[in-house]
């Protein structure tokens, strides 16, 4: 029995490994994170002030309106402008796209992805294991910011209710994770890192863009319907709760670039 244990393969190779290697770099984006979140969080009520009110007003309304600044003197509002969908987006945005970028494009360029498909791994099996480190990867990361916040909220006098924030900190995770996601797959069909980082990054930029023009022109508020950020954030789920249509909208499209990903690589020669 011994014999047969030790020769079984273990479970899950590819997803144990990929989150023992980067547990250091999961370690130091969760830092990042907290800082930011220990940065701007606490100063909300040194913002309720007439002062602040009169700065925003004296503010050109594209500006105000570009930031999501309109409800900034609102707990949820406030979170909602300086760290879900703006310093904490653009952190979750890069971590989230270097690690998509890097288990894909950068394991083929590194010649390591050829050596562990000489392993007995089939490359659906990376493919996928390699997608759910890349999800446990972002749910730690929203682990992490959710119970901070929560911590936070009664000092910072934010008024958020658990499960809105819940609710935002899903959104927020599901944005990133649209992102990776896109970085995944064109790693996968290319085997370059830098076209999975450019893919990734764009899909980015280009949501939070549209969001931006959307929000300045009632004639443009159809491009929404492209826009992941949109998708997340349109319905304010820090003050309104859980969007089922727009989470449902970025895990389709998750769901969807990852399967691409994952043929792609499957129909692909692989060079080392």
């Amino acid at each position: 029995m011994n014999a047969l244990a030790q020769s079984r393969p273990a479970a899950l190779p590819i997803l144990r490994r990929l989150l023992a290697e980067g547990g250091w770099g999961l370690l130091g984006w969760t830092a990042g994170i907290a800082i930011a979140i220990t940065l701007y969080i606490p100063l909300f009520p040194s913002m309720q002030t007439p002062e602040l009110a009169g700065i925003l007003d004296s503010l050109p309304p594209e500006l105000v309106r570009t930031l999501g600044y309109e409800d900034i003197t609102s707990g949820a509002g406030y979170v909602q402008a300086t760290f879900f969908g703006l310093i904490g987006f653009v952190l979750l945005t890069i971590a989230v796209v270097s690690w998509g970028a890097a288990c894909t494009g950068g394991a083929e360029e590194s010649g390591r992805l050829e050596l562990t498909l000489a392993h007995a791994v089939s490359r659906i099996q990376y493919a996928a294991e390699a997608a759910a480190a890349l999800l446990c990867r972002l749910v730690a990361l929203g682990a992490v910011a959710w119970l901070l916040i929560r911590v936070l909220d009664g000092p910072a006098q934010l008024d958020l209710d658990p499960l809105d924030l819940l609710a935002g900190t899903a959104a927020w995770v599901s944005l990133g994770l649209v992102c990776g996601s896109a970085a995944f797959a064109v790693g996968a069909g290319s085997g370059r890192r830098l076209w999975a980082i450019a893919a990734g990054a764009g899909v980015a930029v280009a949501g939070y863009v549209i969001e931006a023009l959307a929000n300045n022109s009632d004639d443009l508020g159809w491009v929404r319907a492209v826009s992941p950020y949109a998708w997340a954030y349109q319905h304010t789920p820090l003050a309104d709760g859980f969007d089922g249509g727009g989470l449902a909208l970025l895990w389709a499209a998750s769901l969807a670039l990852l399967g691409i990903g994952a043929v792609a690589l499957a129909r692909r020669d692989i060079l080392g």
